[in-house]
Formats: C-alpha cells, structure tokens, sequence
C-alpha cells in the first residue's frame, strides 16, 4: 500500500491519498499481459493484447511512459496526453514476428489541483474501467470503447445478452491495435472518503457491479479491499488476467469550495483542462440490477 503523500511533509497542494494495487493471471491464461502502475499521482491499469511478448510488451511501455510523471505532486491532461501519444508511438515502433498486432487498453486516474482545487482526472480507452464510490454515488465513469458497449447503446442486445455476446471481448478502441486511439477524459471534483477503481475486465467480466460497489464500501483497507476483488474474479472462474488498482482519497484541498462551486449545477472546466465531453462519455450511473444505464 502506498501512500507517499501522507509520509512525505514536503509535500504540499496536492490531494493525500492511500492506494493499493493487485494482479494475477487468472486461472486460464498462460500469461498475465496486464501492467498496474500504483504511485501518486498517476494510478493505471493497461490490458494488454496480441499474445505472448506482444501484449505484455504494449502494457509494460505504457506503465513506463506514465511513470515518468510520478516525480512531481500534479499532472496536466496534457501530460497525460503527451505520455499517451509517446506509448502509441514505442508500440508502434515494435518490430518482429513475435510483437506483431501489440496493443494495450489505458484505464487510468490521476490527481490534479487547479486554482486551489483538488480533482480526478480520469483517462480511458478501451475496455479496462474506472468506477468511483463518493457518499451515496456509485458509478462506473468511464465508458467501455467495446462492440456490445456501441451494441448496447443502440439498442440492439441488453446487458444480460452483451455478457455472453461472441464479440464481448472485441474493444472498438486501443493504443496500438486499430486506427482509433483517442481517449476519453473526465474531471471531477474530489472529496475526502471518495474510493477509485481502476480495473481490467478480467474483474468486471467476472463480478457484476453490485458485488463490486460493496466490496468498495467495505470499511477494510484498500490493500485488503484489492484482494478480495481478485479472489472474487478467481472465485467465479478467473478466465481473463485480473488486475484491480484502489485509490482512496484522505485529504482534499480545496474541498469546502468544490463543494460550494458544485452545489446545484455544473462546475465549468479549468481553461488548462481542454476536454471535450459529450453524451457518450458521461459516466454511466448503476442500475437496480447492477448493469450500466
């Protein structure tokens, strides 16, 4: 469990949090092509993809480029932008046989304070997800880049359906897989108490998202709150790699005044955060039932 910004007292204007983080390659597959990256202020999860040494090899050079900006207490979007694009082109650039069709998903949050506020900056692509457990709100934020996630959205198959759809596993975006690599990005207000969930799907294709919302609220710490999410995905069969990242926010500056500039209606984005945000990527409340709305 880290938590770098409680220990160190040099540390200032920056939100204190515990994390955790846990992996495991399942009980099917021979390897484990996922990568987790778990120190403030970057806090990730990349599912890779394409086989042995090509997968693995896409997840690991995101994990290296996003750690570079672990030296300073806040991040950019356009940092975080910088070191996506920097990945694409490393996955890009891998040559041989044995790397050939190398991708990765890129699931991540980040913390930033700007004009004295503390946020979330949550960054996604493909089909890894963050979820965010704040008060009474439970929510899965990002939206999965997936065939039945467009499916759904259409229409055309429910939930139920989309967990046995043959094209399940098929991501509709990824770095290095496809010609659509853009992200999606969320800024949200932190509070103290608030609990993120960074996860590939070999968590979510296993556990639905009741049992993962009270396995947040657990009153245990995050340490033992990521292992239980990944025995849980062992439990019900662990036929993906599992990787699970918790952040829990301790300290937040800032915080009485988010509050206030939130109250009643939506807070503008900081000019220095140039997000665009539509429909498609508001993050999606959970349902009686546990899927998705």
């Amino acid at each position: 469990m880290i938590d770098r910004s409680l220990s160190d007292p040099d540390l200032h204007g920056t939100i204190r949090v515990v994390s955790a983080a846990a992996t495991h390659v399942g009980h099917v597959r021979a390897t484990n092509e996922d990568s987790i990256l778990d120190v403030p202020p970057i806090f990730l999860v990349a599912d890779g993809m394409g086989g042995h040494n090509a997968g693995e090899v896409a997840s690991a050079i995101v994990v290296e480029e996003f750690e570079t900006l672990t030296l300073q207490e806040n991040v950019t979007v356009e940092q975080l932008g910088e070191a996506l694009r920097s990945a694409a082109m490393r996955i890009g650039e891998l040559s041989g046989e044995s790397t050939l069709g190398a991708g990765t998903t890129v699931s991540a949050v980040a913390t930033m304070v700007l004009d004295g506020i503390g946020y979330w900056v949550v960054l996604n692509l493909g089909d890894s997800r963050v979820y965010r457990l704040s008060g009474e709100i439970f929510e899965q934020v990002s939206v999965d880049h997936s065939v039945v996630q467009e499916l759904m959205d259409r229409g055309e198959i429910s939930a139920e359906q989309a967990k046995v759809h043959p094209y399940r596993h098929m991501v509709t975006r990824a770095l290095g897989a496809g010609p659509d690599s853009d992200p999606d990005y969320w800024l949200i207000p932190a509070e103290a108490g608030d609990r993120m969930l960074i996860c590939s799907d070999g968590l979510t294709g296993e556990v639905d998202d009741v049992a993962i919302e009270r396995m947040l609220r657990s009153p245990a710490d995050v340490r033992t709150v990521c292992g239980d999410l990944v025995s849980r995905a062992l439990d019900a069969g662990g036929h993906d790699n599992v990787s699970v990242v918790v952040v829990e926010a301790v300290e937040v500056v800032g915080q009485s005044l988010a509050s206030e500039d939130t109250a009643g209606h939506e807070t503008d984005l900081p000019d220095s955060a140039d997000l665009e945000v539509d429909e498609d990527t508001l993050p999606r409340g959970i349902t009686e039932d546990g899927t998705g709305r």
